[in-house]
């Protein structure tokens, strides 16, 4: 039997054949979606995670398409080896080698967001935290006495310290560092706040602009009233007349709240018992926002000494105990009907 020689021209024309054919493979590969992607999924990359490693696992939940050879050399093509980040990252349908290489290499990784609410108090803002299902969970074993020494302020009580946003973080960082960031965020908002204030105020120090804010915050969400039931407090304020404001009884009631203020409530005396004494509570009540912040360091000039909700989430202001009864009257009256 005879066989057919392989000659030098035979030789490189198969080797033109298979070089072809492997390009067009390594294009097409380079450029077709990974397969099956019918919803969009996530890649965790740990730290220290080689390329090797990473198509590893795209394989193993079958989502990988070709070689790891081809892996390597898209990745030296774009001139991403080695440089390729850890983190979690969306792999929304019809994403490419090409293009997740691009998203890994710049970093991409997913944002996550947390908001804290504006009056919500401190212990709210924990159980919310607790609660996420992406943070890491850190709180259990911290109490709020040694929060407060790791975030550097040591000796103060966390009620109000922590600026209401909503925050962006990754997978993998944890709910100290949501805290640290919105202690952080509080204190230079009061302090900014703080050096532009009105010239007049009856307050001493940031600290009670922040105790009066988280007053105000509770007191109302209506944008338009903030300023000017600030402005009421701060009346009350510098003639001497107690601020007599529900929610810092509340506050003060803790878990005996059962929904209504009764008398004995407002007659009880608490450190939060505005009835009962007289100027600013010990701590903030709640955690204020900026809007409140501003509403309290900058006022809005007012003679009104009291006001009274409509039911419909605005106030009647009084600048008259006469005008204000009469204003209680209606609106009770309104209410009860």
């Amino acid at each position: 039997m005879r066989f057919l020689r392989a000659t030098p021209a035979l030789i490189v024309l198969t080797a033109v054949i298979i070089a072809v054919f492997f390009y067009r493979d390594y294009r097409r590969f380079a450029d077709a979606p990974l397969a099956p992607l019918p919803a969009p999924a996530t890649l965790d990359v740990a730290l220290g995670t080689p390329l090797p490693g990473i198509v590893r696992d795209l394989n193993a939940r079958g989502i990988a398409s070709g070689p790891a050879l081809y892996w390597r050399l898209l990745a030296r093509q774009m001139g991403n080896a080695g440089k390729l980040h850890a983190g979690e990252y969306a792999l929304d349908p019809g994403v490419t080698p090409r293009g997740l290489l691009a998203k890994m290499a710049a970093g991409e990784v997913i944002q996550h967001k947390f908001t804290i609410v504006e009056g919500w108090t401190f212990a709210q803002l924990r159980d919310a935290l607790d609660r996420d299902a992406v943070l890491e969970h850190a709180l259990a074993k911290i109490g709020d006495a040694d929060l407060m020494r790791r975030l550097g302020a040591g000796g103060a009580l966390p009620e109000g310290w922590f600026l209401p946003e909503t925050y962006q973080f990754v997978k993998g960082m944890s709910d100290v560092d949501i805290l640290r960031r919105a202690h952080t965020a509080m204190q230079r908002t009061l302090d900014a706040l703080w050096t532009v204030r009105a010239a007049d105020l009856p307050l001493d120090t940031p600290y009670q602009a922040l105790i009066l804010a988280s007053i105000v915050e509770k007191e109302t969400a209506q944008p338009a009233e903030r300023a000017l039931i600030a402005g009421v407090f701060e009346h009350r304020l510098k003639i001497g007349m107690r601020l007599q404001t529900d929610p810092a009884v509340i506050y003060g009631l803790g878990s005996a709240y059962d929904g209504k203020i009764h008398t004995r409530d407002l007659e009880t005396d608490t450190p939060y018992n505005t009835y009962t004494r007289a100027g600013l509570p010990p701590t903030p009540i709640a955690l204020p926002g900026v809007a409140a912040l501003e509403a309290v360091l900058i006022p809005a000039p007012t003679d009104a000494l009291y006001f009274v909700a409509r039911g419909d989430g605005t106030h009647e202001f009084s600048a008259t105990l006469e005008a204000h009864n009469r204003a209680v009257a209606k609106y009770q009256l309104h209410r009860n009907r």
